[in-house]
Parts: C-alpha cells; sequence; structure tokens
C-alpha cells in the first residue's frame, strides 16, 4: 500500500489531517488526536496548533 493512500483523520483540536500509522493498527477506530499533546489539550478553549 502506498502513503498516499493510507487513511486519514482530522485531529478535533488542531484540525489538521493525520495518517494511520503501523503503531495504531488494532486501535485506528479509537485514535482521535494526532499527538499526545492534543490528546492533553483537548479541554482548554485556547488552543495552539499542534
Amino acid at each position: 500500500m502506498k502513503k498516499s493512500d493510507l487513511p486519514t483523520k482530522i485531529c478535533p483540536v488542531c484540525q489538521r489531517p493525520f495518517t494511520w500509522r503501523k503503531k495504531w493498527e488494532k486501535n485506528w477506530e479509537n485514535v482521535r488526536y494526532c499527538s499526545k499533546r492534543c490528546a492533553s489539550s483537548k479541554k482548554s478553549k485556547h488552543q495552539e496548533p499542534c
């Protein structure tokens, strides 16, 4: 599979697209955030992009 064919999602915190990773293979349906930084700042109202 080409990298361009991998599934993507939009991070609800920074609004940036992020691509499927091998480490998320078994848990892709539950992945919401592009990074730990976005996951930890999900509750604050004023966010800076990753």
